[in-house]
């Protein structure tokens, strides 16, 4: 009977450390927000995320609100965060900002325009997206200064 006692006591100790653990993991990760940065790229200098993915404007998002949800944001992730934005090399600050999505979720802005990712930039640099017009409206590159990028 005695080393059952012992395992139920251990396993509650186990339990009870990885829950707290797991909690104080969520809860650091839930207070960092995500970053916003730049990099070189055949457009010139361009807005990147965290993993130096290549993020985009759309045109048919207004007042700083996404129009983009459903299909759309499947194929159009938008950069979600759940802490302040986090100013990378190259990026103004003032410019970052958050919007809130129609399902709760805050979205990363900048210069008042919603962030996205494009699903077929599936490596850093790539620009796959830019000037498309899906969705019925276009989809374009942000430069550092929270311009969209036109291609000449």
């Amino acid at each position: 009977m005695k080393p059952l006692i012992v395992i139920v006591v251990v396993l509650a100790a186990t339990v009870s450390l990885a829950v707290g653990l797991g909690s104080a993991l969520g809860a650091q990760s839930a207070s960092r927000g995500a970053t916003v940065a730049t990099a070189k790229s055949s457009l010139g200098r361009i807005l990147v995320d965290a993993h130096s993915h290549t993020l985009y404007l759309f045109e048919k998002d207004k007042r700083g609100r996404s129009a983009c949800a459903g299909t759309c944001a499947t194929y159009w992730p938008p950069v979600l965060t759940k802490g302040t934005p986090v100013a990378g090399p190259g990026v103004e600050r003032s410019l970052l900002g958050v919007t809130r999505r129609a399902d709760g979720t805050a979205q990363v802005t900048y210069a008042g325009h919603p962030l996205y990712r494009y699903v077929l930039d599936r490596k850093p640099g790539q620009t796959a997206g830019q000037d498309l017009h899906d969705f019925g409206a276009g989809w374009y590159v942000v430069s550092p200064a929270g311009k969209k990028i036109e291609a000449d």
